[in-house]
């Protein structure tokens, strides 16, 4: 059996074709021959596959049992739900991601900011309606915005908010980790300790976590002014959808914008003027596609040919059998 190496979808959509692109999987090619990823991998798949360049496919623990030749799952992007990394430790596979796209999220998520601020989506559907209204309108100087985790995107915000906030904005911080407030300081902001403080003293709360358990629920929504904003330009289900449809029914707040599509928990958002819905496209431009195909690529070929990948979701498969066989530690 030939050996192969699996790509995401993305590797099919015209729109990121670039020579970057092109170049590099041609190089790949070299290595092994290149089909498509399925939309999950069972042990159907796992004939010959020696990587995997993976979108969020569910991993199966089954593909990693019958895939004896697999070194590496490379996730394209960070989300790691759908990889059964654990799994994968326990049949001496590497599973990285590509944390390429801070700026491109730190970007899309002052976008919104200043949208919301602004008013842009009610303007918008007025101006388009016929009625031309002067409405109520806020500047980011003064305001508050509240960060519900201070990670690496978290942190790329804050450096672009700051100025924008002026000498009298704030700038609030929730995040269980333990600098937290040496990092706080860094960047000039506040740390507050209970997250239902950041709901009711911000203007703008942007969430900045990872995984997928729901955080904000009906009370935090309740806690928000009526002209404040939720920004979630992290994972659709960190927010309960029944509640923030139902707070902004109530002007609880006034916007919420969500990075997901309307389907799915989301299809309850189709036609609510107040509520932005995108298609999961915080983190993909053209510039940050390149960065993660190169990225990706990279880790694929560094397993394939015996090195170390970078950004190891599961540092503890080093000391695996099967992987001491390959790697070349020099």
């Amino acid at each position: 059996m030939s050996n192969k190496i699996l790509l995401a979808p993305i590797f099919q959509n015209a729109r990121f074709d670039t020579e970057q692109r092109r170049s590099g999987l041609k190089e790949l090619a070299e290595l092994a021959n290149l089909e498509m990823e399925p939309t999950e991998l069972t042990e159907n798949d796992a004939d010959g596959v020696v990587g995997v360049i993976a979108s969020s496919a569910l991993v199966h623990p089954s593909f990693y049992q019958a895939a004896d030749k697999l070194r590496v799952i490379s996730r394209w992007g960070v989300g790691y739900e759908n990889t059964n990394y654990e799994i994968a430790t326990q049949h001496g596979v590497f599973v990285t991601i590509a944390p390429e796209h801070m700026v491109t999220v730190a970007e899309y998520t002052i976008a919104q900011w200043m949208a919301t601020l602004k008013r842009v989506y009610t303007l918008n559907r007025l101006s388009h309606g016929g009625d031309f209204a002067i409405i109520r309108t806020y500047e980011a100087g003064g305001s508050t915005l509240g960060l519900y985790g201070f990670g690496r995107i978290g942190q790329a915000v804050a450096r672009r908010a700051k100025p924008l906030l002026g000498n009298e904005g704030r700038l609030l911080v929730y995040d269980v980790r333990s600098d937290i407030q040496e990092l706080a300081t860094e960047y000039g902001a506040i740390v507050v300790d209970d997250p239902m403080i950041l709901f009711r003293e911000s203007d703008t709360v942007s969430l900045h976590v990872a995984g997928d358990d729901t955080i904000v629920d009906y009370d935090c929504l309740c806690a928000m002014k009526p002209h404040s904003s939720l920004i979630n330009p992290s994972r659709g289900n960190l927010v309960d959808d029944q509640a923030v449809n139902r707070a902004i029914c109530e002007d609880r707040l006034y916007y919420y914008v969500v990075d997901d599509p309307v389907n799915g928990p989301r299809k309850i958002h189709k036609d609510n003027p107040r509520i932005i819905c995108t298609n999961h496209n915080a983190g993909i431009t053209l510039e940050s596609a390149i960065r993660l195909d190169l990225r990706t690529f990279g880790q694929v070929t560094d397993a394939l040919q015996g090195r170390k990948p970078a950004h190891i979701l599961n540092p503890d498969v080093l000391d695996h059998p099967r992987v001491t066989a390959w790697l070349n530690t020099e």
